[in-house]
């Protein structure tokens, strides 16, 4: 076990690695006049151009200047940006708590309802129930995040506005250390949207998993054993059935830490999201490339998480 935990970080330091070096080299390798001009922003002089050329390393060589923003990275040092003068890792640190907050309510929620409903699915085949989860799974993929949140915005805010009750805000978002009680009336509705659409998709999921599973000779062992059927399903069928579903959830929670950016984008969150989204409309690349050494180091850490947990579901892998 503690060989595969080794081998899976040693993987995780160099797929980082690389990362960063092609991060560098899309953002950072070029005509070090131009490449400064455009960190600089559109509308710097030469005053400003000749320091952007400086604090990138622009006057020394590639591999030198690869060194330097590495050994930034890695002391958590995301740069300047250069366009609002203010350091990138203020500007994360202030949209990281929005991305976090409406991911890990989200996630929470989505696996409360995905998951039972996917076990009584599969526990049920070709029943009223089954038919009913496909009914709930098959409504929510076909209906796009940004409609879906909408549609709660106009149901749970307008209508309920014009008839006196005020109890969700139109948009926003307030710290949880400021007010928590403000921060979950704030976030119930992002969660909700999201959480339904990712929901079906565990639904399916853990039905098809656990079907197969169930037809399994260890799960035929296990009953011909005298073991209850609740022992049979949750003890046995359900940890095993579990494998794809936190491949999945890996993969989820990773991108959505990235940004969740039609979520934010209609409940005005300002998290990663929306800040990355800002920070390309407005040409303003050191937030871009910050951003995206960010995305992609939370999906590969997510990915390792991924594999460890293999090992403590599945006694394979900790053989193989």
């Amino acid at each position: 076990m503690i060989r595969l935990i080794v081998r899976r970080l040693l993987y995780l330091v160099i797929v980082l690695v690389i990362i960063t070096f092609l991060t560098y080299v899309v953002f950072f390798a070029g005509n070090p006049n131009n490449l400064a001009a455009r960190f600089a922003g559109r509308d710097a002089g030469p005053a400003e151009i000749r320091d952007a050329a400086i604090r990138l390393g622009l006057n020394h060589g590639f591999w030198y200047q690869y060194w330097h923003y590495l050994v930034g990275l890695l002391h958590g040092n995301f740069g300047l940006d250069f366009q609002n003068a203010v350091s990138i890792n203020s500007e994360i640190a202030r949209a990281f708590p929005v991305t976090a907050s409406l991911v890990v309510g989200s996630v929470i929620l989505w696996l409360l309802i995905g998951i039972p409903i996917g076990i009584m699915s599969a526990t049920h085949p070709r029943t009223l129930r089954d038919r009913a989860s496909t009914t709930f799974a098959l409504t929510f993929l076909s209906v796009p995040n940004f409609v879906l949140g909408l549609l709660l915005l106009l149901v749970f805010y307008y209508y309920l506005t014009r008839a006196g009750l005020s109890w969700f805000p139109a948009a926003g978002y307030v710290p949880l250390t400021q007010s928590p009680v403000q921060w979950l009336v704030h976030m119930i509705l992002p969660w909700i949207s999201l959480a339904l659409i990712q929901a079906a998709i565990y639904t399916r999921l853990i039905r098809g998993s656990l079907l197969d599973v169930l037809g399994e000779d260890f799960i035929r062992t296990a009953r011909a054993k005298g073991l209850s059927r609740r022992t049979v399903i949750y003890k046995h069928g359900v940890r095993a059935a579990l494998t794809p579903v936190i491949t999945q959830l890996g993969i989820d929670i990773g991108t959505l830490l990235a940004g969740a950016f039609v979520t934010e984008k209609v409940f005005g969150l300002t998290g990663l999201g929306q800040l990355a989204l800002n920070a390309i409309g407005n040409e303003d690349l050191p937030v871009v490339a910050a951003v995206v050494v960010l995305a992609a180091s939370f999906i590969v850490i997510m990915n390792t998480v991924v594999d460890i947990l293999y090992a403590v579901l599945d006694p394979r892998v900790r053989l193989a």
